[in-house]
């Protein structure tokens, strides 16, 4: 990741590589999961995987009129 970099490499040194060990533990983590809880799938459709749903809308959106609105 970080070629020729002798900060890097004295971080690694004193502290051990962090972004390698997060990969790992987060592999393992998936692992897990996925052994305990598998990718959901639609009905009748052998080996299809659902996608991920929508990230929300970090905006504010209107979805229901007050009570009473439009109402004369």
């Amino acid at each position: 990741m970080f070629q020729d970099s002798p900060i890097y490499d004295r971080l690694v040194a004193e502290r051990g590589d962090v972004p390698a060990g997060v990969r790992r533990e987060a592999d393992r983590l998936r692992r897990e999961v996925e052994a305990v809880m598998p990718p959901l799938r639609p009905p009748g459709v052998p080996g299809a995987v659902l996608p991920p749903p929508p990230a929300p809308s970090s905006q504010w959106q209107r979805v229901h009129q007050l009570p009473g609105a439009g109402v004369p």
